[in-house]
């Protein structure tokens, strides 16, 4: 089954049309899907608390914003461990190993 691929957002785009590598694409989009799920996740934790951990529809959304955060955590991390196991194979490929 062949499935259509979603349209990037222009801001992507416009990246990949000037040729960013798309390690450094996804590393960037990666930080600041983090920081808006962070921000989800104090303001989720806060009305949590703020309800003295009352109401299980806002434990369901502080749990929903804690696990896409550590999702974008791990996906960010990775992004990193390619690019340095990329940076050494490059480093070996110019000393001739």
């Amino acid at each position: 089954m062949q499935t259509d691929p979603t349209p990037l957002d222009e801001r992507l785009q416009r990246m990949v049309n000037l040729k960013v590598p798309g390690i450094d694409i996804m590393h960037g989009e990666l930080k600041m899907r983090m920081l808006e799920a962070e921000a989800e996740l104090t303001e989720a934790q806060r009305i949590e608390e703020e309800n003295d951990y009352s109401d299980a529809m806002e434990s369901m959304e502080r749990k929903y914003w804690e696990g896409y955060y550590d999702a974008l955590v791990l996906c960010y991390g990775l992004t990193y461990d390619i690019s340095f196991a990329e940076g050494i194979i490059k480093e070996n490929e110019k000393d001739g190993h």
